[in-house]
């Protein structure tokens, strides 16, 4: 092969090897408005349906350490004491329970998480492709949070309330944090459970948001590669 040759051959290789490149990098500019809502909607329906999905099934808090909601307070570092005063049975009940409660709630989050995305503008779906690994989680905590608060409360309420030593609880730690000695949020059970529930709801949407950012192509969607593989 004379080098005339080669120059032509060589310049055809690199040719060939540019067009996948060049095809697949859009820039976040280049994504239009509708690709951009779009791709953020599918991440949303994925993440969500996925948190949902883990917590909402038996043992989706109760056997999963990374949101287990342990005992508030006071009464988590009196745990073991309890259980050497004959009381081990009530702890355990009453950690079942709360954890029980927050499985049962979640199922709920779903339809408002659906809603909150209708809300979406351009430039929320803009700005939350250009932030940080949990930018969607982030945003959609800010807009569900309240509303997912009050639909949980009641459930986590219907599965401690029969308990007594989660009323026991409240009695001592409501004059606790009336005196400042416990946190306003850890003085009520059913409170402290609604919002632990809720941070590892967003937990969870997060963990998914994270691997849909970081392999996009794995979930089989040529919308998710195409947005965030313009990231």
């Amino acid at each position: 092969m004379n080098r005339r040759q080669f120059t032509q051959y060589s310049a055809l290789f690199l040719i060939a090897g540019n067009v996948p490149l060049m095809a697949h990098a859009l820039s976040l500019n280049e994504l239009s408005n509708k690709d951009a809502t779009a791709g953020l909607k599918l991440a949303l329906d994925k993440g969500a349906s996925a948190a949902v999905a883990l917590l909402g099934a038996q043992d989706g808090f109760l056997g999963n350490d990374r949101v287990r909601i342990p005992l508030p307070g006071y009464l988590n570092d009196a745990a073991g004491l309890l259980r050497t005063l004959g009381q081990g049975r009530q702890v355990d009940e009453l950690l079942t329970a709360m954890n029980r409660g927050a499985e049962a709630a979640v199922p709920k989050a779903k339809a408002l998480l659906t809603r909150a995305v209708q809300a979406m503008t351009v430039d929320d779906a803009k700005g939350i492709l250009a932030g940080g690994q949990t930018a969607v989680t982030d945003f959609f905590a800010s807009k569900t949070r309240s509303g997912l608060g009050v639909e949980f409360l009641p459930i986590v309420t219907q599965a401690t309330s029969k308990l007594g030593l989660a009323e026991k609880y409240n009695q001592v730690a409501g004059r606790g944090a009336e005196l400042g000695l416990v946190k306003k949020e850890d003085a009520n059970i059913q409170q402290y459970v609604t919002t632990k529930a809720l941070d590892g709801l967003y937990w969870m949407i997060g963990e998914e948001e994270k691997k849909i950012r970081q392999n996009p192509v794995g979930y089989g969607s040529a919308l998710l590669t195409k947005v965030f593989g313009a990231l």
